[in-house]
């Protein structure tokens, strides 16, 4: 029973072919072209994803999917239109690949979401859960809400099970963005003037923990035509991040007091509003329904996570 993984080369695809070769599982990875081989890995080369991707030879004697590809959000994207590029790879591709997937006989269909369907952010104490009504604001966000639709959609008039999972932030060797950031701020010993951002609340997921609800996914038969939160199972605020994070790299965080009102302040007249909003903001996940659902704990603990992605750092 072969397990197609899409987007191979990413950031997840890569540690999750390296988890089901582990395993034992017949694994081939869609790629849009070919980079490093990975062993264990029958890759095969795709093309750019759309409406008009042939998956034909890519589905044969499939029985699992795991779709990772996509557009991925990204900070200032500077396209004029970036609504309608996220939905030709994000909403129209993900269609058309779980359509050709059903008529081969797909069981079922694993498809990695995102957070940013519920929202942007979260009140103290009252954390995302997956029966919230999803209130995506940016056009990744809406992308991945109306691929999630059209799966749903797909699966009801096919038969194919189809699992979402939505995960917040995903932090390990080799992430990039703003956790490689962050790590390079504490590598350097940059002090930093967020010392006082203790009172919100982020909720993270270690790749090693996102990885194991994937495969989890895949074969409990629980899952089929469920949607998902995941994280760590604790969450930290920005200056327990940051000193944790420290702790993990060997470079105890530099971190001086700034009142939260001077910092707003200061993001305001740098334009930085946004920078602002994501290291004083609160963003949690509540993860009951996949504890119990399909129980599941994560792995790795959120210092164990740390440990690992330092370990990775510069590599």
């Amino acid at each position: 029973m072969i397990t197609l993984v899409t987007g191979m080369n990413g950031f997840v695809g890569s540690a999750l072919c390296e988890r089901l070769c582990r395993d034992g599982v017949p694994t081939r990875g869609a790629v849009r072209f070919f980079q490093a081989h990975q062993q264990g890995v029958d890759d095969i080369e795709v093309g750019s994803i759309s409406s008009k991707t042939d998956w034909s030879a890519a589905l044969a004697n499939v029985r699992q999917v795991v779709h990772l590809a996509a557009r991925v959000h990204v900070m200032n994207d500077k396209s004029s239109d970036p609504l309608t590029e996220f939905r030709q790879v994000n909403v129209e591709g993900t269609a058309c690949l779980a359509r050709q997937a059903a008529a081969a006989g797909v069981k079922r269909f694993v498809y990695l979401s995102s957070i940013k369907v519920n929202g942007e952010s979260t009140e103290w104490d009252c954390p995302f859960t997956a029966a919230d009504r999803p209130a995506p604001v940016d056009p990744y966000g809406v992308s991945k809400y109306e691929a999630e639709q059209l799966l749903r959609q797909i699966a009801s008039e096919t038969g194919m099970e189809v699992v979402i999972i939505r995960p917040p932030l995903v932090y390990g060797p080799g992430a990039k963005a703003n956790f490689e950031s962050m790590m390079r701020w504490l590598a350097r010993g940059v002090p930093l003037p967020l010392a006082a951002v203790t009172k919100n609340r982020r909720s993270l997921v270690a790749m090693d923990n996102l990885v194991d609800l994937i495969v989890t996914c895949l074969k409990h038969p629980a899952a089929a035509n469920q949607t998902f939160l995941v994280s760590d199972g604790e969450d930290l605020s920005t200056t327990a991040l940051l000193r944790r994070l420290g702790s993990a790299l060997g470079k105890p965080a530099r971190l001086f007091y700034v009142p939260t009102s001077l910092l707003k302040m200061g993001a305001i007249l740098l334009s930085k509003s946004g920078m602002y909003r994501r290291l004083s903001g609160s963003l949690q996940l509540d993860i009951a329904k996949t504890r119990h659902l399909l129980d599941w704990t994560p792995p790795l603990s959120v210092d164990e996570g740390l440990r690992r992605a330092a370990e990775g750092f510069g590599k």
